[in-house]
């Protein structure tokens, strides 16, 4: 095995983590928001349950998993990951639209 795969574990587990800490804390705030606005708010309806950040998430955790075993995995597993953020979920604009 080439030395320089072996060393880009720990970089890549690291990024990895720092994706999850973040798609975390987005989390912690939106429910934090939602509860102040309230369950029956615009907000709370517009985002419903999040599968897409809760998705997101998950796939950061496998990614960090991965990372230690076949890094590569971990690369597309984050580049999957910023690709579907790249499709506007239209959630939110098509609620505040209906209001």
């Amino acid at each position: 095995m080439d030395g320089g795969a072996h060393e880009a574990t720990v970089p890549i587990a690291l990024y990895g983590m720092v994706l999850l800490c973040a798609g975390a804390t987005f989390t912690i705030l939106q429910r934090a928001l939602i509860r102040e606005e309230g369950s029956h708010s615009r907000l709370a309806a517009a985002v419903g349950v999040n599968m897409k950040g809760l998705a997101s998430i998950a796939l950061y955790a496998i990614a960090v998993a991965s990372a230690f075993y076949r890094p590569a995995i971990s690369d597309a597993l984050y580049i999957v990951v910023a690709l579907r953020w790249l499709v506007p979920d239209p959630r939110i604009e098509k609620t505040l639209r209906a209001n």
